[in-house]
């Protein structure tokens, strides 16, 4: 479940819940309306990613790829957002977010999983090319420290393309990933008001952070209009508004 060992060994004195996380991260986002739905109290760790303050030596030993978000709960670690949320929900058991039904459970984790696979070819590509172009691009310095600490190839390889500038190619390609995506969301949410049986879960606090950021990126929601329905009802939570809103208004 995402659970690591870090070489900074001050968070394994923690006590309680403590998030590392950023305003404008979807990953984060989607980890502070869990533990709003749960009405968990936790300690912020907040790091502006636009000011590089992931990139430390102190960051990188707690999460090894200096991403957010990471929690520490009683000294343990977990990192990837999926596994974060996942523990949460499996730790702190009420409200559950996840069906009773086994198939219904495997298609929740299956848009958990989705998520992560497509967030750094699609999702980061997508707003990156079409928001962010030009204005997180690293200092030859930044690069350098960044890379001495990054082990992970695909982010390595990922943020040289943003110095370089994405190309036009790769932006097209990662919207064709978003559109299959959000089809077969919208193709669910015609006879259902979740993407998994008739339950509010893990895979729609999943998702409604990708749609509240690709929206402030332009892409273009007006083609599935049961999305948009459904991303409605969700920005009506009490979670939604205290775990994205109030730590990004607007995106």
């Amino acid at each position: 479940m995402g659970i690591i060992t870090p070489s900074n060994k001050e968070v394994t004195t923690f006590k309680g819940l403590h998030l590392y996380h950023a305003a404008l991260s979807n990953c984060a986002m989607r980890v502070r309306m869990v533990l709003e739905e749960k009405n968990l109290p936790w300690e912020s760790h907040h790091l502006d990613i636009t000011k590089k303050e992931h990139i430390t030596p102190e960051y990188f030993g707690i999460n090894p790829n200096g991403v957010v978000p990471t929690l520490v709960h009683d000294g343990v670690v977990i990192i990837e957002s999926d596994d974060i949320i996942d523990y949460i929900d499996q730790t702190f058991t009420e409200p559950q977010l996840r069906p009773a039904i086994e198939q219904d459970l495997e298609r929740m984790y299956w848009w958990l999983k989705s998520a992560v696979e497509i967030h750094v070819t699609g999702v980061k590509t997508y707003i990156y090319y079409h928001k962010m172009q030009g204005k997180m691009t690293q200092s030859e310095e930044q690069k350098k420290a960044y890379e001495k600490l990054q082990t992970n190839e695909e982010l390595i390889q990922f943020h040289r393309n943003c110095s370089a500038g994405i190309s036009q190619e790769e932006a097209v390609e990662a919207e064709k990933t978003l559109d299959s995506f959000f089809e077969k969301a919208n193709a669910i949410l015609l006879d259902s008001d979740w993407l998994v049986g008739d339950q509010f879960t893990l895979a729609d606090i999943t998702w409604v952070p990708l749609h509240f950021t690709l929206a402030g990126a332009g892409y273009d929601f007006d083609r599935y209009p049961a999305v948009q329905a459904w991303a409605g009802r969700l920005r009506e939570r009490d979670s939604f508004k205290k775990g994205v809103l109030e730590w990004c208004p607007t995106f």
